[in-house]
Parts: structure tokens; sequence; C-alpha cells
């Protein structure tokens, strides 16, 4: 589980979760592993923080 150590970084990642990128908008999309559903959108640029993506 993903940990905020409260000095601007974050110790481990993100269990059960994945990012994948929207080819029409470029943006950063998660997805649950378990269910396959999408769950949260970026609407800044770059992609999440300690999540795994996906190729």
């Amino acid at each position: 589980m993903a940990r905020n150590t409260g000095n601007s970084y974050r110790k481990g990642s993100v269990a059960k979760r994945t990012q994948v990128q929207n080819p029409h908008t470029g943006l950063w999309t998660k997805r649950d592993t378990k269910t396959g559903q999408f769950t949260s959108g970026k609407k800044s640029g770059g992609s999440f923080k300690g999540v795994r993506k996906e190729k």
C-alpha cells in the first residue's frame, strides 16, 4: 500500500491499480485491476504517481 511520508514523496506503489493513456485525449486514466473498471481520470498533464502503467 502506498503511503505519503510527509517529506514530498510517496513510499510504495498503489496496489490493484494500473493506469493507461487515452489515445484520443492524451490524458491518463486509472483502472481497477480486480474489476477492470476505469476509476478516475487526470485533468492536468502527466501521469499518476505510484501507479503502474499498462502497455
